[in-house]
């Protein structure tokens, strides 16, 4: 919408916006929409079954009638259709990853903080944030992963490709896109020693364990092998600063045999960096979860590949709104 077009009730709309997000999400923490499951029950049940207060679960789940995710008739809730299939745990397509926006709540309410000091006021390393933070995020990336991977992958050329290393791969779905789309690939999932175990039960869950193999390390001080015609960076790049970019993509540049590419999958944004939205709102999310991360323009990503002595440079966009930036170790012939 342009900026013109806005009305004063468009503003109100776009500042009151929290409020359905707090709603959806404090409901999940809490279990509601797993507690109902596909019956019908008071809200006095539910809070029972969740041990929160029967009043303000009452006024809770009201709330998410105007919302949509519930129904009600008499003293009756149930799910709709969409709450029972993506938000009761335990269904095939549980949108686990919707905990890690309830985490994301909090780092996006210092953002006036983090505005006025230029950088994230709260940070805590990976290993630090626990058990249950890692799992919601690497649950997040599943989500994202397991619905995007497919045709991101497709738009990569896989002819004499054999290896593969996805690089903080998290719980291997783009290692697994790979491997499905060619017999003739392996694939590596690099990530922390933390994360590893999680992605090996995403492997495992998938059938898959031959052909996919995990490598446990931390990018910023450990090297990333040998002998790939493909790295792969899927969401890593925006989570860096220019500097730690720069010497990462040098990593991944010796990982590959000669002729090999690097890919990276990301945000690239216009040169003014309005564009796309998704990717300057992204750009706030890395200001308020690191110390130095961002969304980059295409003309950095090919300066920084160039920098690592790769060429052949493209950039395409994806299905999924964001881009593909791809460069060619020299074969030398």
């Amino acid at each position: 919408m342009k900026d013109d077009e806005l009305t004063w009730n468009d503003i109100r709309t776009m500042a009151s916006g929290f409020r359905e997000s707090r709603i959806l999400l404090s409901a999940f923490e809490l279990g509601v929409f797993t507690a109902l499951g596909e019956e019908k029950k008071t809200a006095a049940q539910v809070s029972e079954l969740i041990g929160t207060d029967a009043r303000a679960t009452d006024r809770l789940m009201n709330a998410l009638c105007g919302t949509g995710l519930l129904s009600k008739n008499g003293d009756c809730f149930r799910n709709s259709e969409a709450a029972g299939r993506f938000l009761v745990e335990g269904r095939p397509d549980y949108m686990a990853g919707i905990g890690h926006y309830a985490n994301l709540w909090d780092r996006w309410s210092t953002l006036t903080g983090a505005v006025q000091a230029g950088i994230a006021v709260e940070s805590r390393p990976v290993a630090d944030r626990g058990e249950e933070w890692l799992r919601s995020f690497i649950g997040a990336m599943h989500d994202r992963g397991n619905r995007q991977a497919p045709s991101i992958i497709a738009a990569i050329d896989l002819e004499g490709v054999s290896r593969v290393l996805d690089v903080g791969g998290g719980p291997g779905d783009f290692a697994m896109a790979f491997v499905r789309a060619s017999d003739a690939i392996t694939a590596t999932v690099f990530d922390l020693p933390q994360v590893v175990p999680l992605t090996r039960e995403y492997i495992e869950e998938a059938g898959l364990s031959e052909r996919v193999d995990t490598m446990s390390g931390d990018y910023y001080v450990d090297d990333l092998g040998s002998g790939y015609d493909i790295v792969f960076l899927s969401a890593i790049m925006h989570s860096l600063s220019p500097d730690d970019c720069r010497v990462l993509l040098r990593k991944c540049a010796d990982a590959l045999d000669p002729g090999g590419t690097v890919v990276i999958q990301d945000w690239v944004m216009s040169e003014d960096r309005t564009e796309p939205a998704e990717g300057a709102l992204f750009a706030i999310n890395m200001l308020v979860n690191t110390r130095a991360g961002d969304s980059y323009t295409e003309a950095e990503f090919h300066s920084w590949l160039a920098e690592a002595g790769l060429t052949d440079m493209t950039t395409n966009e994806t299905p999924s709104g964001s881009a593909q930036v791809t460069g060619r170790k020299p074969s030398g012939d």
